[in-house]
């Protein structure tokens, strides 16, 4: 056999074993089956016993010969065994082999809520299970939407609650936070930090409120001083811990704003 002859079988060989690898992976899942995942059937043998189905609210298929067949609740593996038994029991087939694959899972799904380009609820499945992938299914942060993303956790009935900063992970490399997510949890997106700028500066109004923000660098956005605007006499009116609003009224460019403060430029008195 010539070396080019022997290329072609590795190669051929090669994607076999990739494909068989990825059909295992899909069909040997142990994730219950629910409403809604559509589902393959075949029967070693009896091609015409194939069926694509779609799990009904009540977990039940139909199936050919033996009627409606309830697999809701039950891992791919369990459902086979089922359908065997009763086209087994009904004398249909003589020792049924039967295989069950998912093309698509709809029993399993997370919410994502708030500042993103597609809120809603969406699918769960061995690719794009991680909180990246699915904020991509959900169009994205969007412009108004904050860097730390807030996580509720399903943990099996026993909610918890984290905070990622999203970009932080792409910035540092590290994406030992782009957690896996489990059926029941929830993403939410709350609307990025802001402060306000009013009296003598280019463009007064609400801003985004950046990280370790200066009161120069929030001047800088709203688009510096007015003719008339001063630094001397900067306020800000800031929410403190316990509702009340502050005024403060010794502020330097180099002091940081915090989410909410309204500052202040006043005229220059000549």
């Amino acid at each position: 056999m010539g070396p080019a002859r022997r290329a072609v079988l590795y190669r051929v060989g090669y994607a076999l074993v990739a494909l068989i690898a990825s059909q295992a992976a899909v069909g040997g899942s142990n994730e219950l089956l629910g409403d809604g995942d559509t589902v393959r059937i075949t029967v070693f043998q009896n091609p015409d016993l194939t069926t694509e189905a779609r799990i009904s609210e009540r977990g039940a298929i139909n199936f050919p010969l033996i009627g409606e067949v309830v697999i809701g609740g039950l891992a791919p593996a369990d459902a086979e065994a089922r359908i065997a038994q009763q086209l087994a029991r009904g004398k249909f087939v003589v020792r049924p082999q039967v295989n069950l694959s998912v093309l698509q899972v709809r029993s399993r799904q997370i919410s994502v809520l708030g500042q993103v380009g597609r809120p809603g609820r969406y699918p769960l499945d061995d690719v794009s299970s991680k909180l990246t992938d699915v904020l991509a299914l959900a169009g994205g942060i969007s412009p108004g939407g904050d860097d730390n993303v807030v996580v509720m956790l399903n943990n099996h009935g026993k909610p918890s609650r984290t905070s990622i900063d999203v970009p932080a992970m792409y910035r540092t490399g590290d994406m030992s936070h782009d957690i896996r997510l489990e059926n029941g949890d929830v993403i939410y997106v709350e609307r990025a930090p802001q402060f306000y700028i009013y009296g003598e500066v280019q463009r007064a109004g609400a801003y985004r409120l950046e990280p370790d923000m200066t009161v120069m660098q929030a001047l800088s956005v709203g688009g510096g001083l007015t003719a008339r605007g001063t630094l001397h006499g900067l306020e800000i009116q800031r929410r403190m811990p316990d509702g009340q609003i502050r005024d403060l009224r010794e502020v330097r460019p180099t002091d940081a704003v915090q989410p909410n403060d309204v500052i202040l430029v006043r005229e220059r008195l000549f």
